[in-house]
């Protein structure tokens, strides 16, 4: 439901909607990590785990920038590419990052998405930087959290307080020079700014919880329906142009993501 909401929050800008986001995320997460008795856990965080958790809070930051930016500005079908190339995206990380081999289909997945990005970028004549974007930044947090030792919730907690200086001295030069939209369109306004604070830790949370739960194949399905939604979305709601060359694109990083998919199941199962 996020290319419902954060139209609501113009005119605020997408840099200035980020850093609120960023802002009363943290907040919530403190509440939270201290309800669950784990701020103590912040002093147990080594240094080389800091540093992680900076590279997280950086990834995770231009993620939600580059989206808000993309579903204000009629986006939304390129913000669903961005997560449909995702796990892929992250099949290559485990390849270069962490020296994981891949096996023929998922060799054959990623060339197929290659062939998927090639044809988008020549529809439009020039790469779907949004998308790209949205793929890698996301890829990119996931692979540093692989490699963090902490609890989900502080990580989240940690990684949102490391960029709440940054946002918060923003929003302090917006609101001095005049430029902020925070207390100048009414109480609605500054109620739905908090509120993409909550909208924005919540996921992470769940996320964080189902984790622990379910079966990582099936963690890996259920991401599907997030871009299938945004993408019906962008096309149905928001018009967005779907000419046949980008259908075909799409086209072929699902049969990408099929030929992932299946080869998962089949890995699990056999």
């Amino acid at each position: 439901m996020f290319p419902a909401f954060f139209p609501l929050l113009k005119p605020a800008s997408a840099v200035e909607v980020l850093a609120h986001r960023i802002v009363w995320s943290f907040l919530l997460m403190v509440v939270v990590v201290a309800i669950v008795g784990r701020l103590g856990d912040l002093t147990q965080i080594a240094g080389r785990t800091w540093v992680l958790l900076a590279a997280a809070s950086a990834f995770i930051s231009i993620n939600w920038g580059v989206y808000v930016y993309a579903v204000n500005n009629g986006h939304v079908v390129d913000a669903a590419l961005g997560y449909f190339i995702n796990p892929l995206v992250t099949v290559a990380l485990g390849l270069i990052v962490f020296r994981e081999r891949l096996n023929r289909a998922q060799c054959a997945a990623l060339a197929i998405a290659v062939a998927g990005v090639v044809v988008l970028t020549a529809e439009v004549g020039a790469p779907p930087y949004i998308g790209l974007a949205l793929a890698f930044s996301f890829g990119l947090y996931g692979a540093v959290k692989k490699v963090v030792p902490t609890d989900p919730r502080v990580s989240v907690g940690v990684e949102a307080g490391l960029a709440t200086p940054f946002a918060a001295a923003y929003l302090a030069v917006l609101q001095s020079t005049g430029h902020a939209t925070f207390t100048e369109h009414g109480g609605g306004h500054v109620a739905l700014l908090i509120l993409s604070g909550v909208l924005t830790a919540l996921p992470l949370l769940l996320f964080a919880a189902a984790a622990q739960r379910l079966p990582l194949v099936t963690m890996g399905l259920l991401f599907y329906l997030n871009p299938v939604m945004q993408l019906t979305w962008g096309v149905l709601v928001g018009r967005e142009p779907m000419p046949p060359a980008r259908w075909l694109g799409f086209a072929l990083i699902w049969l990408a993501l099929l030929v992932f998919s299946v080869d998962a199941i089949r890995r699990v199962t056999a």
